[in-house]
C-alpha cells in the first residue's frame, strides 16, 4: 500500500501486511464519562477510526485521555488503587471533589465484526479516599438486532474490575456470558496511551533498557531501544524504513546503533560524517520524541494495540515533522483506531471536520462538540484548511 504525503513526496511502502478492507477493525464507537475529573457528563457518538481532539489548555483533553488510562490500570495491571494514589487520591478523580460529586460513571461500546459489545460500570468515593466499584455489567448486540441485548451485571462493593474475573475464571456467576466479558477486556487492555512528554535526565529515554522487553513500545517510550533492537534482527526491511524516515527531519541522522550487552540495551544513533555513535544524552527533546513517534507508527501489526491515544505528539517537533507525524497517524487509521489530543493547527490541517472534536470549558465542565460539515462549507469552498478556521477562532477552542 503506497502512502503520498500532503508534500506530494511518496515516502515508500507502507509494510504492515495486506489489509482486508471489508473487515472492520475492532474500534471504540462511543464513550460517555460522567463525574471524571472536569468530564461532568461527556459523550462521543459514532467515533470514526481517526479523531482529533482540539481546545484550549485546560478544556479537558488530558482529562479524557487520563480517563483511559485509568481503564488500562483497571483492567490490565488491575491496580486501579495505585492509579488513584498516584494522581492524588479518589476525590481528585471526581469532578468538584467528593463533596460534590461521590461517583464515576461510564458507558464505552465496542464495535466488532459480529457487534456491539457494551461496558458501563460506577465507582464510588469510599474510605480513606478510594474508589469501589459500585455499579458493573455488560452486554453484547449481535449486528442487525432491533433491540439491544439485556445487561449483565457483576457483582458490586470490590475495589477491582469484576469483568476481569467473568472473563477468566469458570466459577465466577455461571450464567454470566463469558465470551463477551472476554471480548470486552481484550479491547479495552488493547487501548493504549502515549506520552513522549519526559525527556529529562532521568526519564526513561536515557536509561539502558532491558533487550527482551520489546513485544511493544511503552507509553513513555523507555524501551524505544529495545523495540529498534528487535526491528533489526527480525524486520530489517522495517528498521531501514524508520531509519529514512527520520533522515527526511535530521538530514544528519544516518542510522541506530544499538548493541545488546549483559541484556541491556541503550538508544544509540550514528550521524553523517562522524565516527562517535551519540546517545540519548547527546540527543535534542525533539529528536528523542520524533524517534519514539516514527517508530510507534510504523510497527508491525502485532505490535500494536487496538486503539492508539497519542497526548500531544507535536510537542517540541519541528514543523515538516509535525506534518509528517500527521501523515503517517492518517495511513496507520486505516488499521487502527487512534485518538490525538493536540495543540497543533498543522496537525490539525491534515484532518476534515468529520474527523475534529472541540472541548472547551464552561463553568467548570468540560463540553464537547462536533463541526457539521454544512456550517462551515462557505469556508472551506474558499480553500481554508482546518487549521486555518482554528487559528482564526471560526471553530471555537481557543483561549
Amino acid at each position: 500500500m503506497n502512502y503520498r504525503f500532503a508534500n506530494g513526496f511518496v515516502t515508500g511502502v507502507r509494510i504492515h501486511g495486506i489489509l482486508n478492507m471489508a473487515m472492520t477493525p475492532p474500534q471504540i464507537r462511543s464513550v460517555r464519562i460522567q463525574g471524571f475529573r472536569s468530564l461532568a457528563d461527556c459523550e462521543l457518538q459514532n467515533l470514526g477510526m481517526a479523531t482529533v481532539l482540539i481546545g484550549p489548555n485546560g478544556a479537558g483533553k488530558s482529562n479524557f485521555i487520563r480517563f483511559f488510562e485509568m481503564m488500562s490500570w483497571m483492567l490490565k495491571s488491575r491496580k486501579l488503587g495505585d492509579f488513584v494514589a498516584m494522581h492524588g487520591g479518589a476525590s481528585d478523580q471526581l469532578f468538584g471533589g467528593s463533596e460534590k460529586t461521590t461517583r464515576i460513571k461510564a458507558t464505552i461500546s465496542l464495535q466488532t465484526e459480529k457487534g456491539l459489545n457494551d461496558y458501563r460500570f460506577e465507582l464510588g468515593h469510599g474510605h480513606p479516599d478510594r474508589l469501589i466499584f459500585m455499579n458493573e455489567a455488560f452486554r453484547f448486540s449481535r449486528t442487525g438486532s432491533s433491540t439491544p441485548a439485556d445487561w449483565q451485571h457483576l457483582e458490586s462493593g470490590h475495589p477491582e474490575a469484576q469483568i476481569v474475573e467473568a472473563a477468566q475464571s469458570s466459577e465466577y456467576l455461571p450464567d454470566v456470558n463469558r465470551t463477551t466479558a472476554r471480548a470486552i477486556v481484550r479491547l479495552l487492555r488493547d487501548c493504549a496511551v502515549y506520552q513522549f512528554h519526559d525527556t529529562s535526565d532521568t526519564s526513561s529515554f536515557k536509561k539502558r533498557w532491558d533487550a527482551s522487553d520489546n513485544n511493544y513500545l511503552r507509553s513513555h517510550g523507555g524501551n524505544l531501544a529495545s523495540i529498534l533492537h528487535r526491528l533489526e534482527q527480525e524486520d530489517i526491511k522495517r528498521f531501514n524504513l524508520i531509519c529514512r524516515h527520520i533522515t527526511r527531519i535530521l538530514p544528519v541522522f544516518e542510522r541506530f546503533e544499538i548493541e545488546e550487552s549483559y541484556g541491556k540495551v541503550l538508544l544509540r544513533w550514528v550521524a553523517k560524517g562522524m565516527d562517535q555513535t551519540l546517545g540519548p544524552h547527546l540527543t535534542s527533546d525533539g529528536s528523542l520524541r520524533f524517534f519514539a513517534l516514527v517508530t510507534l507508527l510504523n510497527l508491525p501489526q502485532e505490535m500494536l494495540p487496538s486503539v492508539l491515544l497519542l497526548d500531544e505528539p507535536e510537542l517540541g517537533l519541528h514543523p515538516a515533522a509535525i506534518s509528517l507525524i500527521g501523515d503517517m497517524i492518517k495511513g496507520l487509521a486505516t488499521e487502527r483506531q487512534i485518538i490525538v489530543a493536540t495543540q497543533s493547527p498543522l496537525l490539525v490541517d491534515l484532518f476534515g471536520l468529520d474527523e475534529i472534536i472541540v472541548l472547551e470549558m464552561e463553568d467548570g465542565k468540560t463540553q464537547f462538540r462536533s463541526l457539521p460539515q454544512t456550517e462551515y462549507q462557505h469556508w472551506l469552498d474558499s480553500n481554508f484548511t482546518t487549521g486555518e478556521l482554528w487559528r482564526k477562532n471560526v471553530l471555537g477552542g481557543r483561549p
